[in-house]
């Protein structure tokens, strides 16, 4: 964890991580018990939330200042459209679910309300914003998947793939240069300035826990909303 202003802002949200470690679906990757269709249908919508994941990075490369930050968000890019999204499609085949089938995937609200809400973070704001809302998925993956790591390998098979693919050495230092940033910029700023970033950073983080929740549940709307 970053001694700088990223650690403080994951300390600082420290019960929606603790949360997230102790969710059912993410211990059932890290024990490999979680049911597939479960998975299934996280792999489903998190295909639809990397779309446009996608997208804010390609608008934060255009707000980059330095070369250097285009190179880096450019990698990001690259390993989310090819890794990430392969990954999904690799283990979504093996369940025997054509990538047509994934690519017709309709997002659901918490789906739907993240990625519009990272959407938003980009068109309005700077580059430093969009930092911020993008470390809780970025660092927290690694995170997650490190600490699954720690506590044993499940066996081959897909948990085990999602467990390597995030807490693979390239998606670390990815996480660190995002955690790198954060802390250069935060350094500079106003206080009113981080406030700001750790808003957004605390939004990201409860998406994260809600996308779990929704995916345990099987339920990309709540119960009142007709299908």
């Amino acid at each position: 964890m970053s001694s700088g202003f990223t650690g403080e802002m994951r300390t600082r949200t420290d019960s929606i991580w603790s949360a997230i470690h102790a969710h059912p679906f993410v211990r059932g990757i890290g024990d490999g018990t979680l049911p597939q269709d479960r998975f299934q249908f996280y792999l489903e919508q998190d295909y639809v939330y990397l779309m446009g994941f996608s997208r804010v990075i390609a608008l934060a490369t255009a707000k980059a200042e330095t070369l250097e930050e285009m190179q880096r968000l450019s990698t990001l890019l690259e390993v989310t459209l090819s890794r990430e999204m392969e990954l999904h499609r690799r283990t979504c085949a093996s369940f025997g679910m054509d990538l047509a089938r994934l690519e017709r995937t309709e997002p659901g609200l918490v789906t739907a309300a993240y990625t519009n809400g990272l959407l938003r973070v980009c068109y309005e704001g700077r580059l430093s914003d969009i930092v911020a809302v993008l470390l809780p998925c970025e660092a927290g993956y690694v995170e997650i998947a490190s600490r699954l790591r720690e506590q044993g390998l499940p066996a081959p098979g897909p948990y085990r793939d999602w467990i390597e693919t995030y807490g693979s050495p390239e998606m670390r230092a990815l996480a660190e240069w995002l955690a790198r940033h954060m802390d250069t910029t935060a350094a500079e700023s106003a206080p009113g300035d981080r406030d700001r970033w750790l808003a957004l950073y605390r939004m990201s983080a409860r998406f994260e826990l809600l996308f779990f929740c929704m995916s345990w549940e099987k339920s990309p709307w709540p119960a009142c909303v007709p299908g």
